[in-house]
């Protein structure tokens, strides 16, 4: 009747993840893609610590992934000006620390890496009341 293992709620988890995504602001993806490269950060210290190489390379190419597609992806440089190149920038350095993390096995990259994303999540997550206060706005004036 039911399947081996935890499959039942990892599909209750992926559906979470999927309609938590869905339904998102622009703002609350990035949270997301902050969160979920940080995970995979976590995830390839675990297994660095085991000594498991593959799944290591996996999690690390997974946060690389997140960085590169998601978070560097979304940068406005035209619009952006300083920020934007400097988190570009940024993205760009961590992703050559994960590089080096894995091919070096250093748990210290890693960490390194995971708090400069945790910088920059706090960050992101500090400016939710002005980011909700300015996409009111617009929204009120229309009704005027």
């Amino acid at each position: 009747m039911f399947s081996p293992g935890h499959a039942g709620a990892n599909a209750y988890a992926r559906v979470g993840i999927e309609t938590s995504v869905m339904g998102a602001s622009p703002h609350r993806l990035t949270v997301l893609l902050y969160q979920g490269a940080r995970q995979a950060i976590a995830q390839s210290r675990m297994y660095l610590q085991q000594g498991n190489v593959a799944e290591r390379g996996m999690a690390i190419s997974k946060a690389i992934r997140i960085i590169e597609s998601g978070l560097q992806q979304s940068l406005n440089l035209e619009v952006g000006g300083e920020v934007a190149a400097r988190l570009n920038a940024l993205y760009s350095y961590m992703t050559r620390r994960l590089l080096q993390a894995n091919i070096n096995q250093s748990e210290a990259m890693l960490v390194e890496v995971d708090g400069l994303l945790a910088t920059l999540e706090e960050a992101w997550i500090g400016i939710a009341p002005e980011v909700a206060r300015m996409a009111a706005q617009p929204a009120a004036e229309s009704l005027r």
